[in-house]
């Protein structure tokens, strides 16, 4: 028989060992850990294929450091961007490489840096975006329950790889701007919404299989065009779909920046009042030979995003800082310049 100073103890014991499990984050559920109150954030999808390309990065005093201690420590990025695609060119570092295994490397060392994962995935084998969201190869000949299928286990798959690493997302993007659904012609929201939504549905469903408090997006481009997400994320919620949060890209040139942010926050505030949802910008970028405008523009949209009432404004996030001047083909988004030291647009992230 028990007496009830064993009981005693033994419930000291139990509560404590609780504490302590608590503590460490370890839940039982693959939890994430707590995202930050405000992400400032960056797309670091390229990093390892440029690092495997021999490029190098210095800071602003001409050091060569790790890109992420730069990112982190000069610049207060405290979140990283990883996309994954599902069976891509490995030999591809601009266009493929980043299949579950190598993002979950990329968010394991991103994450040993202090800093929150965001996972973008793209329910293809190379880009998904506006103008092309082309099934992975595998899938083409897939009926739309066996899409919904392989998008349920390819993102439990994923979310598994990351945890077996010791990585477990505070964000997955459900599909990368799917201004027009993905997975066409099957999930083509001009064509089907419904289609459109349960696969958002599959998506956001095997993320909280895995792990229920990573919060998922769905993130369109053009954060001002407020028709736009009117059409896609009004009809996706009538037609039943499930996600947390409302992703935007703002892309805006160095005479427009001012105007497109004010149309953005606009839309922000019009997609809360709506539709319960908290909203995150989940890319911005202006060209590299614009730095002074880049500062400003960064600066500007995170007070904004930060100041949306009720702590509805989640973060901001750079896409592909680190890439260099005309990177792959021609990309000039970034925030490096050819001598390997940084502009000045990063500054706009700090307090």
């Amino acid at each position: 028989m028990m007496t009830g100073d064993t009981k005693g103890v033994l419930f000291r014991m139990f509560l404590c060992l609780s504490m302590l499990a608590l503590s460490f984050g370890f839940t039982g559920n693959g939890s994430a850990e707590a995202a930050p109150a405000f992400a400032k954030g960056a797309d670091i999808s390229w990093v390892t294929g440029m690092e495997a390309q021999g490029y190098k990065w210095k800071d602003k005093n001409g050091i060569q450091r790790d890109i992420l201690d730069i990112l982190k420590n000069d610049y207060q990025i405290n979140s990283a961007r990883i996309r994954v695609w599902v069976n891509p060119n490995m030999n591809d570092y601009m266009n493929g490489y980043l299949n579950a295994e190598k993002a979950a490397e990329l968010a394991l060392r991103a994450k040993n840096k202090g800093m929150s994962i965001m996972l973008t995935l793209h329910y293809s084998d190379s880009w998904a975006d506006p103008g092309q969201q082309n099934k992975p190869y595998a899938w083409r000949s897939f009926t739309f329950q066996q899409l919904m299928d392989a998008v349920y286990s390819h993102t439990v798959y994923v979310m598994n790889t990351m945890k077996n690493k010791g990585v477990t997302p505070d964000w997955v993007q459900v599909g990368n701007e799917t201004n027009n659904g993905m997975l066409w012609e099957d999930g083509k929201a001009s064509v089907n919404m419904k289609n459109y939504a349960w696969l958002v549905n599959s998506g956001h469903n095997a993320v909280k299989s895995v792990s229920s408090s990573t919060k998922t997006i769905v993130h369109l481009s053009n954060g001002y065009d407020n028709e736009l997400f009117k059409w896609n994320i009004g009809g996706l919620i009538s037609n039943g779909a499930n996600f947390d949060i409302i992703g935007m890209s703002l892309y805006p040139e160095a005479g427009d920046w001012s105007t497109k942010v004010d149309q953005t926050i606009t839309n922000a505030k019009d997609m809360t009042a709506r539709y319960g949802k908290s909203i995150m910008i989940s890319e911005i970028g202006m060209d590299y030979s614009q730095p002074a405008a880049a500062k400003s523009f960064i600066q500007t949209i995170k007070t904004k995003v930060r100041g949306l009432s009720g702590g509805t404004g989640l973060g901001v996030f750079y896409w592909e800082p680190e890439a260099a001047p005309g990177y792959n083909a021609g990309y000039n988004k970034g925030a490096w310049q050819a001598d390997g030291k940084p502009t000045l647009a990063l500054e706009g992230f700090k307090d």
